[in-house]
């Protein structure tokens, strides 16, 4: 078999798109829990933890939406 002929992993393991989404939604999660449980707490929540979870659900948005070729 050719090598060119073989396919990506990313293309035929779906394990891989899997543990991908679940470690950004466990990411987006602890940062709402965190700043949530900061808040309720008195605490002042740090840019760092805003920009986490905007990042986390940034990236799920643009793995989980459609492709526009398919």
């Amino acid at each position: 078999m050719e090598p060119q002929a073989l396919p990506q992993p990313v293309e035929s393991d779906v394990w891989i798109y899997r543990m991908v989404v679940g470690g950004l939604v466990l990411v987006a999660l602890a940062t709402v829990l965190g700043g949530i449980a900061l808040a309720v707490m008195g605490q002042e929540i740090s840019a760092a933890v805003i920009a986490l979870g905007s990042a986390a659900i940034g990236a799920l948005a643009g793995l989980l939406a459609p492709s526009p070729a398919r």
